[in-house]
């Protein structure tokens, strides 16, 4: 494990009060020893927190993941930051759900979570307080946010397209509609 941390230990040191408890921390490395960092932060407020941190470092933002929880017994929705600091990875996640139903900005700290930040607000309808700019990347103003959370994902329709599991999908939706 050391070689994974190696050079970086002031950061995991940093970012490991953020996190409920040490079960949160994993790290982990591929077959070719690059090192990944996994840090599930206490609640989404903390994200704001992990961004100034990393900003010293300084890290570079690669994205943000943002994906519904189905392992949960409460629905929730999770956004996982993936930040690079000399080829290796941190990805912080938080949790949305009625406790922490919003998540703050972090695009003062990082320019090019602009972007990702739109992108997530108008197509998974997460609330992010505080940006700059939060107006709308792709779709009309007049349609809902979050609209393409009940679309059917291509990957869903390309791996089933002839499954009974689709069709039921596409006929269930049809159904509430009427």
């Amino acid at each position: 494990m050391q070689e994974i941390i190696k050079g970086h230990a002031q950061i995991i040191e940093a970012l490991t009060p953020l996190c409920h408890d040490e079960s949160a921390i994993k790290h982990t490395a591929d077959l070719y020893g690059n090192g990944y960092h996994w840090f599930r932060l206490e609640n989404s407020r903390k994200i704001k927190d992990a961004a100034l941190i990393l900003k010293r470092f300084p890290a570079r933002l690669i994205m943000i993941s943002a994906y519904e929880n189905t392992d949960a017994s409460v629905e929730t929705k999770e956004l996982c930051y993936h930040f690079d600091v000399e080829g290796i990875i941190y990805n912080l996640t938080v949790t949305q759900n009625n406790e922490w139903p919003i998540v703050p900005s972090i695009t003062p700290e990082f320019a090019n979570a602009d972007w990702h930040e739109r992108e997530i607000m108008e197509l998974y309808n997460i609330k992010v307080t505080d940006h700059p700019n939060p107006k709308r990347l792709f779709l009309d103003e007049k349609l809902d946010s979050g609209l393409l959370a009940t679309a059917v994902p291509l990957s869903v329709m390309m791996n089933g397209a002839s499954s009974k599991d689709l069709w039921e999908r596409i006929l269930g939706d049809k159904e509430q509609q009427r």
